[in-house]
């Protein structure tokens, strides 16, 4: 073997990775159900809608109040902002 037919060899073999690497499918990272982050003051919760999209609940844990933001379409609109007491 020459090293003509030996540097063929290598670049059919890293040409076949690149292609089964290529045609994998890729995976995008998105928001998780029940997932909950906790810090002092504020705490954040997504969960997916039932009517699709995706939701965000920022709760503020000083003053008791929560919004709901919504992802829908590559948009983040308020779907609700009002206070846990109820008032």
């Amino acid at each position: 073997m020459d090293k003509k037919t030996y540097t063929i060899g290598i670049l059919v073999v890293v040409a076949a990775l690149l292609l089964v690497a290529n045609l994998m499918p890729k995976f995008e990272p998105t928001a998780q159900g029940a997932f909950s982050v906790k810090d002092r003051n504020y705490q954040l919760v997504t969960a997916r809608a039932t009517k699709g999209g995706e939701l965000l609940y920022v709760i503020d844990n000083l003053t008791g109040r929560v919004a709901v933001f919504v992802w829908e379409n590559n948009q983040v609109r308020p779907l609700l902002v009002q206070s846990l007491a109820g008032n």
